[in-house]
């Protein structure tokens, strides 16, 4: 997602020998396509958990789709310098990516409903730090070989990966916060009569 965020209007300017103007028409598209996705994504996983009752089906179904999705999508990116070819391949990478964003947000909650803000906060720490280190990476990357296929090449790898590990994810788990024994139990004590 960050390799999206970060460089696809420049993306566009130097592989499509685009001006600014028009790199951010064609990002402008790629995004677009891309809350699509993150739409579709929560109305299908919903669908599917109403539909059959399986809450890691219909997370899993929806998280394997888009990432699948999102690798194929830019594999052609590798091979084509067309602008529009490249425009239509990244859309599809960025609304199969995006698509993955509304069942991811709910595993967290479906896992410790009555912790999802901390669940949440610790998954979108991740998200933070790939933020932080994405950009730069992809950058450097970029400027010491020139090769804007490198970071598409990790992208499409990171995806692969990811697909491989929503395996472990185990939504229909609940997390059970028992109380520590080791802790003394606060009790009330009832005022003594004046």
């Amino acid at each position: 997602m960050w390799l999206f965020l970060s460089w696809i209007p420049q993306f566009f300017q130097e592989n499509g020998n685009l001006d600014i103007k028009k790199s951010g028409v064609f990002a402008g598209g790629v995004f677009l396509a891309g809350v699509v996705g993150d739409a579709l994504g929560g109305i299908i996983s919903d669908f599917l958990l109403h539909k059959t009752g399986r809450v890691t089906f219909s997370r899993l179904v929806v998280i394997i789709v888009g990432m699948l999705g999102g690798a194929a999508c830019l594999i052609p990116v590798l091979f084509t310098r067309d602008v529009v070819n490249l425009a239509l391949c990244l859309s599809g990478g960025f609304f199969f990516l995006e698509l993955v964003i509304g069942p991811i947000w709910s595993v967290p909650m479906d896992i410790a409903p009555q912790y999802s803000g901390t669940a949440s906060g610790l998954m979108n720490t991740g998200s933070a730090l790939a933020a932080i280190v994405s950009p730069p990476v992809f950058g450097y990357i970029v400027d010491a070989t020139g090769d804007w296929h490198l970071p598409f090449i990790g992208s499409i790898v990171l995806l692969l990966a990811g697909t491989a590990l929503s395996f472990t994810m185990h939504p229909d788990r609940k997390f059970v916060d028992e109380p520590d024994a080791a802790l003394p139990v606060a009790r009330a004590v009832e005022p003594k009569a004046p």
